[in-house]
């Protein structure tokens, strides 16, 4: 078998630039490593890039802050998000002098001998000692499958096709999805679409206590609990409900949160339940969450046979070269700079362990 060509080398490589990679390369480079980062995205700001319009920082539920560099509190206030976020990664990157590689798509992390991984782009090929993955969720929106969905005579889309209220106006509207990105269609569209219905698979549940850290590291530990057995991750969002954002109490002063069961079937024209009651929709919107972008891991066969990964922290159990961040727990803002520490951290007690050895 032919070995292949490899044009560049690095103790470290990470794929992704949005806040978990952004924090792993911080913390790494804290380290003593000098990471080459590779990113897919033509410029700084991760998922961010890729946000509706209409979701502004004052709507956002979460925490940004990359370490090092705190945003300025209260400076981006109704400034969209998809602005306001890439710009703080960009002047991150500068700050910290950080030369993210871009726009460099990985197609495949392999084995290339004893002691390296390839990691293959559009951009390249490196080997690595050590590779951390953040490629996130985005690029891989979920879409569940529905009796009917392929006879719906409307329009189908999903929440990361959303980008604001205005080609709604008139439209019936159902929401399907019980986590922030409904609360936020919801929450813009009613009043503005001729009628919106709310369909939940579960009763939501509503929080309206401060979900301080400890809360959070809870959730976060729920979610840990399924990935250390190899099963598929549950969103740390569905571990930690709903709290009375601004979006969620936008939506309640508009009466868009009567929530409804989940329907049994997709018609031309609408929804319907067993039990035979109907609505009318010429649109639904699936805000039904995302999956992990892991497509490129295929090589490194690192499936469990529940589906999912087993990860300790952020190390992958079949693979302790690979880590993964942005995955399970620290696929929210709540984990990410956390998870970058810890993933930092084992890539040093990994290559401080095994010295390298020449290539075969």
């Amino acid at each position: 078998m032919v070995a292949p060509i490899v044009e560049h080398s690095s103790e470290v490589v990470v794929i992704g630039a949005g806040q978990a990679g952004l924090s792993s390369a911080y913390f790494l480079r804290r380290f003593g490593f000098e990471p080459v980062v590779l990113d897919a995205a033509e410029g700084p700001g991760g998922a961010w890039r890729h946000r509706s319009p209409s979701l502004t920082m004052d709507k956002v539920h979460g925490v940004f802050d990359l370490p090092g560099v705190p945003r300025t509190p209260g400076s981006d206030g109704g400034r969209p998000a998809a602005e306001a976020v890439p710009a703080y990664y960009a002047g991150y990157e500068r700050e910290i002098g950080l030369d993210v590689v871009r726009p460099a798509k990985v197609t495949a992390v392999g084995h290339l001998d004893a002691g390296r991984l390839l990691v293959e782009s559009d951009a390249g090929r490196w080997a690595a000692r050590a590779v951390v993955n953040a490629t996130g969720t985005w690029t891989r929106p979920y879409w569940p499958y529905h009796p009917g969905a392929a006879d719906f005579a409307g329009r189908q889309l999903h929440y990361a096709g959303y980008r604001g209220p205005a080609e709604f106006a008139g439209r019936r509207v159902v929401v399907v999805g019980g986590g922030a990105s409904a609360m936020h269609v919801l929450s813009e569209i009613a009043g503005v679409a001729a009628a919106t219905a709310w369909v939940t698979r579960r009763p939501p549940v509503f929080r309206d206590d401060d979900f301080g850290e400890e809360a959070r590291r809870e959730a976060v530990a729920m979610v840990e609990e399924r990935v250390r057995a190899g099963l598929p991750p549950q969103s740390v969002v569905g571990v930690t409900g709903l709290t009375y954002s601004v979006v969620v109490r936008e939506a309640l002063a508009k009466g868009a949160l009567d929530r409804l069961p989940m329907f049994g079937r997709i018609v031309a024209d609408g929804v319907v339940w067993d039990d035979g009651t109907y609505v009318a929709a010429d649109t639904i919107v699936w805000a039904t969450g995302f999956r992990s972008a892991l497509d490129h891991l295929a090589p490194l066969k690192l499936r469990e046979p529940g589906g999912g990964i087993r990860v300790d922290g952020t190390q992958v159990i079949r693979e302790p070269r690979l880590q993964l961040v942005g995955y399970g727990p620290s696929a929210s803002t709540t984990g990410a700079n956390r998870a970058g520490r810890t993933a930092a951290r084992n890539v040093r007690n990994l290559l401080t362990a095994l010295p390298l050895r020449p290539a075969a």
